[in-house]
Formats: C-alpha cells, structure tokens, sequence
C-alpha cells in the first residue's frame, strides 16, 4: 500500500504525506514511515486533524487519554513527539507555547485533499458541470480505506471518527444523487440497496433507492421500499418517514414523468433577419436544424466591429446545406444593414463559376460602374474588399467547389460575414467556422414530411410516414422529394408510397420528381472523382455494416492501409463518406445504394464485387481467429477453422484483441449476414458458408456479450437456415453449435438442447471433430440446468471423451469443470471439488487466464455446497476479478449470483443482496431465466434483512417469469410466496 500515490499533488509525492482516512500512515515516497503504537499514532492523529494549529500539551492529554490520563502523561507526550520528530522530515514537527503542531505542505494530508475535491465537486454542480461534479466526488471517496483513523485509542480520535463517518455518508449520498441525475440508476441499486442495510434509518438513502428502482424499470420495488421503511421507522421510532419521502412515493404511485429528469433545453436564440434583395427566398417549410441556426444566428449577430467571420457549411449532396444558409442568411438582416452578396459557385459542375468573374457582379452589385472595374483578379477582390471597407455585409457563396475558389471572394474588413456552402469541407479557409451539416433526426425529418403532405395523412398513418422518412435516410432532398409526389397524388396512401420505397433495388428511382433526384444529386459528386477514387467508392458500398475500419476496407479494396485512407479522405472531403470515427468510415443509407448501382454498372468484370468480399470475410475470419487463440492459447479451435486467402491483424494482448472484437461487432456480424444470402464468390457457395460459420465461431464471445447478442443470432439463424438449404451437414452443425450457445446463453434451454442435438448427428455425418466435442459439453449443461443430471453426467463424459480424441485440453477441461456441477447437485461434492481442480490444473499448466476463471467458478460452486464457505469466496472473487479483466458480462453477473449464494450461506445478507444487485445491473445478460433466478435470491436475503414488502416484489416478478418459461424453479418462489403469506 503506497497511500495511494497518484491521489496526492505531485509535489507532495516525493516529499512526506500522511493518511487518517483509514489506519493512520505516513510515507516519504514510496516508502512507508513507522508511526509507532496506538497511543502513539492518537497524537500524530491529534496533531494532523489541526491542520497545522498548535495544541497545548493539555489538550493533547485530553485527546489522547479523556479524564483518566497517567500520572507520567506530559513526559509520555514528549517522548511520543520525540519519536516522531526522528521519522518526519526536519522541521515538520515543532514545539511553540506549550504545545506542538505538525505544518505540511498543501496535498500532504488525504483528509485536505477530499476537503478540496469535495468543494471543487460543490462549486462544479452550482455551475451545472454534474460530470465533473460526479468525477471529483469519487475522487474524494476514493481516499478513504475503511474505518477513518482506524485502532486509534482516545476520545478525540472517537469524536473525530464518528464525524468523519458522518461526512463520508454525506459524500456517498451526494455522489449517488449526481449518479441518479445522470442517468447511472441502474448501477446505483446494488450500492444504495446494500447501505440502506448498513444505515436502514437514513432516510436519504432510502429515498435515493426508490428513485434508482423506479426509473430502472422496478416501480413495485420502488414502493415495497417505501412499505418497509415506514414499518421499520413505526416499530424502531415510533414516527412516520419525512415529507420527502412520502411526497416520492406519491409521486411514484402517479408515475410522475417528472421524475425522469429530463435536461432543460437550451434557450432558443433571437430569431433575426439579414437584408439584401440577392439572397433567394427562403422555403416556407423550413423544419429543424434548430442547433445550427442558434449557432450560425450567433455568430452573425455578433460580427459587428470584430473581425470578418467566415462560416463554412459542408455535407452531403441533398443535405440542406443552401436551404440552412438561406434560412439563417434572412434571419440574419437587421445586422447587415448595408446589404448582402450570394451566388451559386457552380462547385458541383464540370466548369465551376470563376472567382473574377463573380467578383466583377458582385463589384456591380455593391455600385461599382462597369468602366471602374478592372479586369483581372487580383485588382478586382482588392477593389471588391476596399468597397466592403465600413459596410456591413453579409455575402452568402453557395456550392463552392474548394478554398481556392473562395478566398478572392471573402471580405476583408470588420463588420463583414460571409457563409460558405460545399461538398467539400473548408479546412483550407484559415479561421473559419466549420459546420458538418449531417441528415435530420426522425423528429425533424418527420415533422418536413408533415408540412408538405398535411397532418391529416401522415397522423393516419404515422408508422408508415416513419417507415418513409426511414427509407430517405432522413436526408432532406429525398424527403422533400418523396412527400411532393405524395403530395401530387391524392390517391395514394402514406403506405403505397412506404411499400414503393422498401424496395432497395429501385428507391433512388422512386425518389425523382420534377427537375429533383437523389441519383443525379450523388452523380454530380461521383463524377468529380479520379478512377481510383471511384473504384473505391463503389466497392466499399458493396459491404452491408454501420461502419468499416480502414484495415477492414484496405482488405475490400486489396491495397495498402496508407493508399486506402489517402482514398477514403478524399471520398470524406466530397461528402460521399463520412467519418465515423478516427480510422472508421460510413455511408449514408442513399449514398450506400448508389455506389452498388455504380458497383453493378461500371465495376468490370463482374467477379471483382465477390472477389472484395471474399477479401473482407477472410479478413474478419483471420482477425477473429488471431484473437481467440490470444485469448484462448492452445485452444483448438483456430486449427479446425477454414483456411483464409487474405490475411488479419496481429495482437500481442488480449485486451486489444478484445478492443478489436468489441469495436467490429456489427460490420462483422453484418459481414456474416451478407455471406448467408451471398450466391457465387471466388469459391463455391459452400466454401462461403463456412467460412462465415468459422467466422461466427470465433468470435463467440459476442454472443455472451449483452450488446450484441441479437445481431450475433439473426446471423446464426441465417447461417442455419442457408447451410440447410446448401445441404452441407459440416456448416450446418457448425452453424447449430453456435445457435446452441446462443439459445443456452438466453436461457431457451430447450430451444438449445434441440439444436445441439441435431449438431451431433450433422457432425457424425460431417466427421466433423468441432460439433462432436462442444454440442454434448453443451447437453450436458443444459441437462443440469434442467435437473437432468444423469443425462448430463452421460454427455459431458462423451465430451470429455471427445476432448481427449482430438486433443483439445482446453476442452477437456471446460467439460471437467461443467462435469463437477453435475456431481455437485447429485451430492458428491469430494468428487466435484476434485473434477473441478483437474480442470483448473489443466488451466494452470497452459496459462489460460480466462479459462481459469471458468474453472475457480466451477470449483467455486462446489466448495459452497461443501460449506466451506471462505475458500468458496477466495475462489470465486477472483473467478470475478478475471472475468471483468476479459470482458465477459454474462459470467460477471453468474459470478456475482454465485457469490450472493455464497454469502447468504454465511449469514450475510448485505454482502448478498449487493452481489444480487449487480448480477440484475448487468441488465439483458443471460435472458429472463437467469433474471428470475437472482430475483428469487435477491429476494431471500432483503428478507433476512427485514425488507419483507421488497422481498416479496422481488418473487413475484420471478414468479411470472418462470411461469411463462416453465421453469422447474417455480415450485420454489411460489412457497416462498406462500410462507410470506402464512407469516
């Protein structure tokens, strides 16, 4: 323990610091003082918690000895001084007036350093900053390390300890207040559950636990804690709960929207207006964008007698880039008096508008007669600025090609603005205000579609106005398109034009009418590209997935990451792609289905679309195959896996391989999707498949992942249901194996037994070794999950037999450990402790982390059926720790529910319903069986807590659980049910 080191200010690092928020320490760097014994230690308390003011030699008795001191207690308190003297830095204890008085330096002490993070955190959360508030709170907490000046005698460190105490809970309640602004609730539960058990007549915290119930979703909780406090304050106190706490729970009993706390919303900017008679006239249906015009509206607003300010609007084509600069260049007038500037640069057409010949109208239009006009550039935009001197106008310059093309045409003097719109983003105009305008959220894009179509419509058939604004990917244009032929047929429904539009194949062609259409929007941009550039473009549409990182798309396009992200910039720069993120890149959905039109008609030959998504897949499949065998070394499974073309990426440590899985999960499980309906490729359909399967397989821990879950089936399912109709019983098992995993992770166990089941016959068919060692490892789980343990003893030897065939240890021991559950609910628990350590010696031997978190579970369980209570605890706390380390929630949460079983055997309750608590926070984890099974727990120990109204909440929503699944485990929450009600 070094005081935790990077708590304390630099300066103070080096030099000597102290600790009274917890046993009483002292360090000089890293190296920790002796603070000598007890009574000892009550004066260096006594002194510190002064905080560098003296105290008399009688006062120090007091302090340490109360009214009953030694005869020899003023020689007893100099020769503690004395002995302290020697381990303190010179000069850090001195003797004045009687007394003494230890003066360290600012950040030496963690009692000032939490007094000061405290009113940081306070000054924070007047000023709004609840984040930060949040973030220096848990700082402050952070310093303290149990019981506050802990073993130290006296009654001034009694006095001071109760105090400190007090001031700890005061902290905790304030950061759990700002974790419920903030919307944490969820995760406060389990903390706040297990103080209301320490503290169960603090009001506060009671009213902080019904407030993080109800807005996680658990209003019948929220009120049973409400009926256990009052019954605990009428029968302890003989008083009712304060006014707050009742008022909350009213308000609860109204569903009070009120309590969600919603953020208020920015005030909305003045609205103002810009003269001059060239801007066009605005749109009368102008929708949204609120945030962009109070930021563009500010910044003209605030032109006057500074600096020339330039603002540059770049998007995609059809994204309201000119309809946003027009609605705020009006609103902007009255702060332009002498005027405003706009022309179309033409940016988007083979021959863009020349600046001089822009400037010789503009010159025109600010007065200049035709002979006073020079004729080149340069004299121009220096007579054109020299005009502008003393004005204030506005100058709006629309579709500009590039930077180039716009600088002549800014003004140069105060008072002056100019608005830039593009395709391509301005990062060349030094000073500028840089806008990325972006599609319309569904509110807005909604509310366009409303105004042109009418409110009578749309409100008769929101769902498929949603599902229209949804196929125009919010973009403006392909709205405004779409709702004006609605608009001009009065004979369709909102639905005929949603059905129209569903189609993928033929939606650009929908969206046209008149002289407007999304296609020759995209074309525009598309023709401006170099051939590479093009190519580029049209191949990275072909892949389905939110996103695509830059190594993933440097595999589609089958050319080097540094030539890959030179082309997929300049697509950035042409508002043809975004960027996600740094190294991910995006297509909106209208831009996506264009570059696959450029893909069908312009990539030749044809074979090149499937050869880039061969390419991609076998990237996916080596890269996820590289993190398995980093996660899982000596696994198996890589040396089963289909053989890849195109090579991934390297990982020298778990952790980033994880960060690589985790940040890929849906382009991969997108990728994965795309294969099962893929027809042709480099190799046959069958080759694609399983390639995809192998994929799937590899990257199972997004299956157990919470987050990813869904996606991860739908892809199995299809996976399935393609290898069926391929009739390749090798993908097929494989594909089942998965879904196996899937449907025992959910809790479906016998949708899982099913699938597994017919993996092992597709594997004995197949001679496939994969299937035929996991699909009955996974039987035998499934059959002791549903009391079938002879069934299940019966298919984990099969595994293990199976394991040891193909010699896959990893596997053997993974059956070992589910083996020993199995022993353990038919009672013999020596052979469950042993068949447990066989696998985590396995485990040990081959330096599996993650595995052997598997293992001290298994053997975790065992030991608490044993009863022996304190090994069952070591071993699953860090089966826990490793499973946190690895990023593995569903065995996070059943850990949590082991140990909350463990400790409730041991008679602690507290200690269990937090363990409970953060099991259920790990919330769409392990599917409703698991849910209910730690309800039913949870439930158990708040009645052993005495909060019997909460207990029983808690089993009637297993109750309804397991009826609908048809639990075995029914049986025993309804007679807890019924023993509450007999009691």
């Amino acid at each position: 323990m070094t005081g935790a080191a990077d708590a304390y200010p630099a300066s103070a690092r080096t030099g000597t610091r102290f600790a009274v928020l917890g046993p009483i320490r002292a360090w000089r760097g890293s190296e920790a003082l002796p603070s000598g014994t007890p009574q000892q230690r009550a004066l260096l308390a006594a002194l510190l918690l002064r905080g560098g003011r003296t105290a008399t030699a009688p006062e120090l008795i007091d302090a340490i000895w109360g009214e009953d001191p030694p005869q020899q207690a003023l020689a007893t308190i100099r020769t503690y001084a004395s002995r302290l003297r020697k381990v303190l830095a010179p000069g850090m204890l001195v003797s004045e007036s009687g007394g003494y008085a230890i003066r360290t330096p600012t950040g030496a002490l963690d009692l000032g350093i939490a007094r000061s993070l405290a009113a940081d955190a306070d000054q924070a959360r007047t000023a709004g900053d609840r984040t930060l508030a949040r973030t220096l709170l848990a700082r402050a907490l952070d310093l303290w390390d149990g019981e506050p000046l802990a073993g130290v005698p006296g009654p001034h460190a009694e006095t001071e300890r109760t105090r400190l105490a007090e001031w700890h809970l005061q902290l905790l309640e304030t950061r759990l207040d700002l974790d419920l602004e903030l919307g944490h609730h969820a995760e406060a539960v389990s903390e706040l559950t297990a103080l209301t058990a320490a503290h169960p007549l603090q009001e506060r915290l009671r009213e902080l636990l019904m407030l993080a119930l109800y807005r996680s979703g658990r209003q019948a909780e929220a009120l049973a804690v409400y009926a256990d406090t009052r019954r605990l304050l009428a029968d302890e106190l003989g008083v009712d709960p304060r006014p707050e706490l009742s008022a909350l729970q009213q308000r609860i009993l109204r569903a009070d929207a009120e309590l969600a706390r919603a953020e208020d919303p920015a005030p909305a900017a003045a609205p103002a207006h810009v003269r001059p008679a060239q801007l066009p006239a605005t749109v009368a249906d102008f929708t949204g964008r609120a945030t962009f015009v109070n930021e563009l509206g500010e910044i003209l607003s605030g032109v006057g007698g500074q600096v020339m300010a330039v603002s540059a609007l770049a998007g995609i084509g059809g994204v309201g880039k000119t309809t946003l600069a027009v609605h705020v260049a009006h609103a902007a007038r009255p702060h332009f008096p002498d005027g405003q500037l706009y022309v179309d640069l033409q940016g988007t057409e083979p021959r863009p508008a020349e600046p001089v010949a822009v400037l010789g109208s503009f010159l025109r239009a600010l007065g200049t007669p035709d002979t006073a006009i020079p004729d080149t550039a340069a004299e121009r935009a220096a007579l054109y600025r020299s005009t502008l001197d003393g004005r204030r106008v506005l100058v709006l310059l629309d579709n500009a090609r590039d930077a180039a093309q716009v600088r002549p045409l800014l003004p140069g003097t105060a008072g002056c603005a100019a608005l830039v719109t593009s395709r391509v983003r301005m990062a060349g105009l030094a000073g500028a205000h840089l806008v990325d305008l972006d599609v319309m959220s569904p509110e807005e894009a909604l509310q366009l579609f409303t105004r042109i179509v009418g409110a009578e419509r749309v409100g008769a058939e929101r769902q498929a106005a949603l599902d229209v604004v949804g196929a125009c990917g919010f973009l403006p244009l392909a709205i405004r398109i779409a709702a004006s032929r609605l608009a001009a047929r009065r004979t369709w429904t909102v639905s005929v034009l949603a059905a129209k539009l569903a189609d993928g194949r033929r939606r650009l062609d929908e969206l046209q009418a008149g002289d407007l259409a999304v296609k020759a929007t995209f074309e525009l941009g598309y023709g401006q590209l170099e051939p590479a550039q093009q190519r580029a473009f049209r191949l990275l549409g072909l892949a389905d997935g939110p996103d695509i990182s830059l190594a993933a798309a440097a595999a589609v396009l089958d050319r080097p990451e540094r030539d890959t992200e030179d082309l997929l910039e300049a697509l950035v720069d042409c508002s043809l792609l975004e960027s996600a993120a740094p190294g991910r890149y995006r297509f909106h959905d209208l831009v996506r289905l264009y570059a696959r039109a450029c893909a069908d008609r312009d990539e030749q030959p044809p074979s090149g679309r499937d050869a880039a998504l061969d390419r991609l897949l076998d990237f996916y499949l080596a890269t996820a195959s590289a993190v398995y065998a980093v996660e899982r070394p000596g696994d198996r499974l890589p040396a089963h896996l289909s053989a890849t073309h195109y090579p991934g990426l390297r990982f020298a440590e778990p952790r980033a391989a994880l960060d690589w899985l985790y940040a890929e999960a849906d382009p991969l499980l997108a990728c994965v999707r795309q294969a099962s309906v893929r027809s042709t490729g480099q190799g046959s359909v069958v080759d694609v498949l399983r390639r995809s399967v192998d994929l799937l397989w590899a990257a199972k821990d997004l299956a157990e992942s919470g987050a990813n879950s869904k996606q991860y089936e739908s892809a199995a399912v299809a996976l399935r249901d393609a290898a069926h109709a391929a009739k390749d019983p090798h993908a097929e098992g494989r594909a089942r194996t998965t879904l196996t995993n899937v449907h025992l992770v959910a809790g479906r166990f016998d949708e899982a037994d099913d699938e597994a089941r017919q993996a092992m016959v597709l594997a004995r068919e197949a001679g496939d070794p994969l299937p035929s060692c996991w699909a009955p490892n996974d039987r035998g789980i499934i059959a002791l999950y549903q009391g079938r343990h002879a069934d299940g003893e019966r298919y984990l030897l099969e595994a293990i037999e199976n394991f040891r065939a193909d010699g896959n240890h990893i596997g053997e021991a993974s059956a070992l450990c589910n083996l020993s559950r199995i022993h353990v609910e038919l009672g013999r628990l020596t052979s469950a402790i042993d068949l447990a350590e066989q696998g985590i010696a396995i485990y040990d031997r081959m330096g599996l982390t993650l595995r052997l978190a598997n293992g001290r579970y298994a053997l975790g369980i065992a030991l608490t059926q044993a009863g022996r209570l304190g090994e069952a605890q070591t071993q699953l706390t860090e089966a826990l720790s490793l499973f946190h380390d690895n990023r593995q929630p569903l065995w996070e949460g059943v850990t949590h529910f082991r140990l909350a079983v463990a400790h409730l055997a041991a008679h602690r309750p507290t200690l269990a319903a937090a363990h409970a608590e953060q099991a259920i926070a790990l919330r769409g984890i392990g599917g409703e069986w698991r849910r209910a099974t730690v309800l039913t727990l949870l439930g158990k120990a708040l009645r052993r807590l005495g909060q019997r109204d909460r207990a029983r909440v808690c089993w009637r929503d297993a109750e309804v659980v397991f009826k609908q699944l048809k639990s075995a485990e029914l049986a025993e929450v309804q007679a807890l049910l019924a023993s509450e009600i007999a009691a």
